[in-house]
């Protein structure tokens, strides 16, 4: 039988189980397998069919399922397939094409998803090439398994010599986003990348542009948290000609959820290397 409501999700409890905590040396990190164990009991209850939760797909390639939304807070559970993989164990090194002139990420000659040459933001398949974003929210994210990298990008305005444009991106309730060119023009390159493994929490800043890739063409899942801040946009870089689209979320069926679910539950009971 259906439980529409799901389970019951205390979203300031489970913040608190995830802060990163003190500086290091300054004592033990927090417990998470409570956390962990919520995010696995969400995942049985919809893989049992008690939670009919269908997954979404988001423009950033990956499934999306939202366990609570409650006002300006959400908890998430993502699922990534590996399409967007890194391609090995380097992602950690410098130079590696996130902001560069030929084929990256982020890229100055109109070859990767989102250039300068021109052309739509959606040009790349979808889940293959992580786009670069900034979130209106600030964002704590717990690893289930496998392996994520956080890339940041340092974006400075930069109208006289401009790599990208700044896209305000507007996400209604019906899973329409609105893709919209602003009048900011920024110069962007590689900052620094975090990685993390199973039981490892990352936080991404709100206003920080980023990318998340996945290590080796190895799945992996993570529990979300955010909260929304007032007076905030989510952003992403864009071809400095690029025009303004739309695009809507598509729904999975029961079926493709429950697949998808059950890999990450066996993932997240298994061995994980």
């Amino acid at each position: 039988m259906d439980a529409p409501h799901g389970i019951a999700i205390d979203y300031d409890a489970l913040h608190a189980l995830l802060d990163p905590g003190p500086a290091p040396g300054a004592g033990p990190p927090p417990d998470r397998t409570a956390a962990r164990d919520l995010a696995v009991a969400a995942l049985r209850a919809v893989a049992e069919g008690r939670w009919d939760l269908p997954a979404i797909r988001h423009p950033l390639g990956f499934l999306c399922l939202p366990v609570l939304r409650d006002g300006a807070k959400g908890v998430c559970v993502h699922l990534f397939d590996g399409a967007d993989a890194d391609g090995g164990d380097g992602a950690d090194a410098g130079g590696d094409g996130l902001v560069g002139s030929g084929g990256g990420l982020v890229d100055g000659g109109g070859g990767g998803l989102v250039g300068s040459g021109g052309g739509d933001l959606a040009a790349a398949p979808p889940g293959r090439v992580p786009l670069v974003h900034a979130h209106s929210w600030s964002l704590i994210s717990l690893v289930l398994h496998g392996r994520v990298t956080n890339r940041s990008v340092r974006v400075v305005d930069d109208p006289a010599a401009p790599t990208h444009r700044v896209y305000e991106v507007r996400s209604r309730a019906d899973g329409t986003d609105d893709v919209r060119p602003t009048a900011r023009l920024v110069h962007a390159e590689p900052g620094g990348s975090e990685r993390s493994v199973s039981g490892d929490v990352y936080v991404v800043r709100p206003g920080e542009f980023h990318a998340t890739v996945v290590s080796g063409g190895r799945p992996a899942a993570t529990l979300a948290l955010g909260e929304s801040l007032p007076g905030r946009s989510d952003m992403s870089l864009g071809p400095l000609s690029g025009e303004a689209h739309r695009s809507v979320r598509e729904i999975c069926d029961r079926g493709e959820t429950v697949v998808a679910v059950r890999a990450a539950l066996r993932r997240i009971d298994g061995p994980d290397d």
